[in-house]
This record gives structure tokens, C-alpha cells and sequence, in this order.
């Protein structure tokens, strides 16, 4: 079984699969109504596909022993799918590239901050949501549209997960 340690989640080594949603000084930043907020504009690039449209949703994800086994993938082919944790714990982030069927060779994981969200490419592989500590929500943004938009795969041989 291949072990991956999950790594802290940047900005940069996220890049291949979409986008990372924080405050940072990398983000383009302005002052409005009146000066009394800052907004750090443009974070991710949601893309519903075609004929879909963007839907907000909360999750709320049981917590998960670590180590976990991943055993499974999903991907969302029409349209990206974003994360943003509402409950000030870190989670965990396991991800493939667009690209062909996955298997534990090809997974990366991420371990995200509390003020850290995620947003998924379109097609990009991720496990579904991995709360640690205890019961944790998250704001999604997320696919509405006519045509199916979640495959799931079963992994040949799983991986095991560490902090």
C-alpha cells in the first residue's frame, strides 16, 4: 500500500488542480464600501460548464481517522467545485490530475489550514470532503446543470494517508 504524508497546502504546489482561497498577499486587494473592508478579489475560478450554473451549498463533514485509506476518487467533468471551511479546523485535501483513470501513484494530499479553501478544476480527481477533528461545515460552490456531473472510481490498490 503507498503512504503519502500530506503536505501544507500553497498556492503554488496546488496549481495542477485548481485553486487555493485564502487571504494572502498574492491576492489582488482593494479597499470598498467607504474603506471600512478590504476585499481580496478573484480567488478562484468557478466554472459551472455548460448550462449549468453556480450553486451555494453547506456541507458538514464527519471527522476522519488519521491515517485514512483512500480506496476511491471522484471528479466533477462539467464543472469545478469549491471548498471553504466554516468551522476553523484544518482538513484534508487528497487530489489526481484531470488526466486518465487514478491510482495510488498518482495521488497528492494536501493538509489545509482553518482560512484555506480549495477550489477543483473541472475534472480534476479529489477525494470527497476529509473533516479532521471533529464535525466540520463548509461552504461549497458547486455544478448545478441538465447533465450528471460526478463520476466516482474505486482505486486497484489503495493509499494510506499521514499528517
Amino acid at each position: 500500500m503507498r503512504e503519502i504524508v500530506a503536505v501544507p497546502l500553497t498556492r503554488e504546489a496546488f496549481a495542477p488542480f485548481g485553486d487555493v482561497i485564502e487571504v494572502s498577499a498574492a491576492a489582488t486587494r482593494y479597499m470598498i464600501n467607504g474603506g471600512n473592508t478590504e476585499r481580496f478579489h478573484d480567488l478562484a475560478s468557478l466554472a459551472p460548464g455548460p448550462d449549468g450554473r453556480v450553486i451555494v451549498s453547506i456541507f458538514r463533514g464527519q471527522p476522519r481517522p488519521i491515517p485514512f485509506e483512500i480506496t476511491m476518487m471522484e471528479r466533477h467533468p462539467l464543472g469545478s467545485q469549491a471548498f471553504m471551511p466554516l468551522s476553523g479546523r484544518p482538513y484534508l485535501v487528497v487530489v489526481a490530475q484531470a488526466t486518465g483513470t487514478p491510482d495510488a501513484a498518482d495521488l497528492a494530499a494536501f493538509l489545509a489550514g482553518p482560512g484555506q479553501g480549495v477550489n477543483y478544476a473541472p475534472g480534476v480527481w479529489h477525494h470527497p470532503l476529509l473533516a479532521l477533528e471533529e464535525i466540520s461545515d463548509f461552504l461549497v460552490l458547486d455544478r448545478a446543470g441538465p447533465n450528471p456531473n460526478c463520476e466516482e472510481i474505486d482505486l486497484a490498490s489503495p493509499a494510506r494517508v499521514f499528517l
